[in-house]
């Protein structure tokens, strides 16, 4: 039975240019590597190496095998290090789910861009889900982590939430509507606007966090004839149809279509959490880990 062990000899040999030399190299007698090389070439039935006291040169069989050992040996290292990153939590793919009013801003991109140099053996692959959805994904093994706009109804014990930040709340008008003047609102003020995101009864987010905030001031919000749940709800203010109380950092994919005005009352305001599995995987829970680090202050979104 040919071992590792006569692989790497035979390969050091080749490469050391002689069995003197590769002796010395391994640490071991110039006999016990010739006995060595001779039992392999008893193994495998053909002859390796031809040598003299000065030098050795590969036979044909000996050149085909000796580049398929190189090849072995490579993929052989490639392996003892991708399970030691493995172990640590270094390599594979982390399943990120983001709610559509979480956009992945320049400060997200600098985190994660930040992220991959620190992990390169992690890919990123990064879809669109509701924060309620996001939660099902991860307790069910579908997704590794989620940044989800709260509240998120249903409770999941095997799912932890870590608050990210706070972020203000806005009001967002077409261009066309007659509130594009003015600059700041009392929620009250919008008590006959129709609204093109309404929440759902079955889910949290930030359409049920903005229709309990209006509940709040006297009123439920009317529903528009158009709605959106999704980011499409831009084009539909923009277009007209309603408004919608939406995330400050929204702006930053809107077009110059839209004007904003400021909400004046302080609890205007929504979290955004991380959620992730309590139990999750070494790997995953080491890129959270350094996530959490790196996020900066909720003041610089």
């Amino acid at each position: 039975m040919i071992s590792l062990r006569q692989i790497r000899y035979f390969v050091e040999i080749v490469d050391a240019g002689s069995y003197t030399r590769a002796a010395e190299r391994l640490y071991i007698a110039q006999s016990a590597l010739s006995r060595q090389m001779k039992e392999l070439e008893g193994d495998i039935q053909a002859c390796l190496l031809q040598r003299d006291s000065r030098h050795i040169e590969l036979t044909q069989a000996g050149q085909l095998f000796y580049e398929r050992c190189k090849r072995i040996l490579e993929d052989l290292d490639d392996a003892i290090v991708q399970a030691h990153q493995v172990g640590k939590g270094e390599q594979g793919r982390i399943r990120i789910l983001h709610s559509s009013s979480v956009t992945l801003s320049e400060t997200f991109g600098n985190v994660f861009n930040a992220l991959l140099a620190q992990f390169p053996g992690v890919s990123l692959d990064i879809s669109r889900a509701p924060s309620e959805h996001q939660a099902v994904d991860i307790d069910e093994g579908r997704a590794d982590f989620g940044l989800a706009r709260l509240p998120i109804l249903r409770k999941f014990p095997n799912i932890l939430a870590k608050k990210l930040f706070d972020e203000r709340l806005v009001v967002a008008v077409s261009s066309n509507h007659r509130l594009a003047t003015r600059s700041s609102i009392d929620i009250g003020e919008l008590r006959d606007e129709q609204f093109v995101s309404v929440p759902h009864k079955d889910r949290g987010g930030l359409s049920y966090l903005v229709a309990e905030l209006c509940m709040r001031h006297g009123f439920f919000p009317k529903v528009a004839r158009a709605t959106s749940r999704k980011s499409s709800q831009l084009n539909l203010i923009e277009a007209n149809l309603g408004i919608a109380i939406i995330p400050a950092s929204m702006r930053e994919v809107s077009s110059s279509h839209i004007h904003f005005l400021q909400l004046q009352e302080q609890d205007a305001h929504s979290e955004v959490a991380l959620i992730y599995r309590r139990d999750a995987p070494p790997m995953t829970a080491s890129f959270i880990e350094a996530f959490l680090k790196l996020m900066p202050d909720a003041e610089k979104f």
